[in-house]
């Protein structure tokens, strides 16, 4: 296990604020060798960052030039061994090591979003960095532009809330999009008549809501309401779209959807239960978005999901929802609409 202090030597671990640091832990993968071995050769384009915890490495350009030596401990071992890809060092081990080892991209994000989050703090008056960093790592603000971060914080207004209170409500317009800063809200639907409207989600810190509507230019198709006092962050429909919304929703043709589909891509059909008996595509799963909520539930998250409905305004509010929980969720471009003139949707599988 790779402790804290360990990584506080290391660059550039030790200029991340604590928030950022725990982030980092579960992503490093601990590796043992014994001497003679290679970690990696030069010219190789691989995409792990190596750090040497205890023992000595050589690095060699060729088989010629004599090999730099690197300790643990050292000032050299405080970066990564030869950072530069393609590799122009062949790292091999001249004792026995340990090693942390941390995927390139996954650091770069870290390090990205802590100095954003450090750029909120210190330029928009921002006192909780813990709230900010839970809500740059979620997965829905990894696909999020980092040029699009000191936008979002700058356009989120403040709304104190109090327990019980009905912050939006089934059936009312969309008008914004609500994070939770502090607190923690219910999700309610009714179905019509006169059962009583039942419980679908319980929201906390992080948690977003309200993307349904503005995505869809439907109704709300939920009640949320605060089960304590607490603190939102809302941010009106136009920047909303532009800065979440957009950058969230992939698009793909039926062209591109049909090779995603045999590498074993899902199709996800988020229409109502009644549009979907009447025809849909071969294969097809039916979630309608109202029930998405609590049906990602039943999606695997190791497959890539191209969800769709008639015309493309449902899909995408279903892509968002989906995309906050971690999904890969691309959108079929206008829906069943536009294949019509292709392939007619058909009766669902039995």
């Amino acid at each position: 296990m790779i402790d804290s202090e360990a990584l506080r030597r290391l660059s550039p671990f030790d200029s991340l604020m604590p928030e950022s640091l725990a982030r980092v832990l579960p992503l490093l993968r601990a590796e043992r060798h014994s001497a003679g071995h290679v970690l990696f050769r030069r010219g190789e384009e691989d995409s792990g960052s190596y750090y040497l915890l205890e023992g000595q490495v050589a690095l060699r350009s060729d088989e010629e030039s004599e090999p730099l030596i690197i300790r643990a401990g050292s000032e050299s071992a405080a970066r990564p061994l030869s950072r530069l890809k393609p590799r122009r060092y062949t790292a091999t081990t001249l004792s026995p090591v340990s090693l942390a080892v941390i995927d390139d991209a996954e650091l770069d994000r870290i390090v990205t979003l802590d100095q954003t989050a450090a750029l909120e703090v210190t330029e928009f008056e921002g006192d909780d960095p813990e709230w900010m960093m839970t809500l740059l790592g979620h997965p829905a603000f990894a696909q999020v532009p980092p040029a699009n971060f000191a936008a979002l914080f700058a356009r989120l207004e403040p709304v104190p809330v109090c327990s019980g209170q009905v912050i939006l409500r089934q059936g009312d317009a969309g008008d914004y999009y609500y994070l939770i800063r502090a607190g923690t809200a219910q999700v309610t639907q009714s179905m019509g008549g006169h059962a009583p409207a039942a419980v679908v989600a319980t929201l906390g810190m992080g948690d977003g809501f309200g993307e349904e509507a503005l995505l869809s230019g439907d109704p709300r198709n939920a009640t949320v309401s605060m089960l304590s006092d607490g603190l939102l962050m809302r941010m009106g429909r136009e920047e909303f779209m532009h800065l979440l919304g957009e950058p969230l929703v992939h698009w793909v043709t039926p062209a591109e959807a049909v090779p995603m589909t045999v590498a074993g891509a899902s199709l996800l059909d988020v229409r109502t239960a009644e549009e979907f008996r009447e025809g849909t595509l071969r294969g097809a799963v039916n979630i309608p978005l109202c029930k998405l909520r609590q049906g990602a539930a039943e999606l695997d998250r190791r497959r890539k999901h191209i969800v769709f409905c008639q015309s493309g305004h449902r899909s995408c509010a279903a892509a968002f929802l989906l995309s906050q929980r971690g999904f890969q969720v691309y959108v079929l471009r206008d829906g069943l609409k536009g294949l019509r003139s292709r392939t007619p949707p058909q009766k669902p599988d039995s």
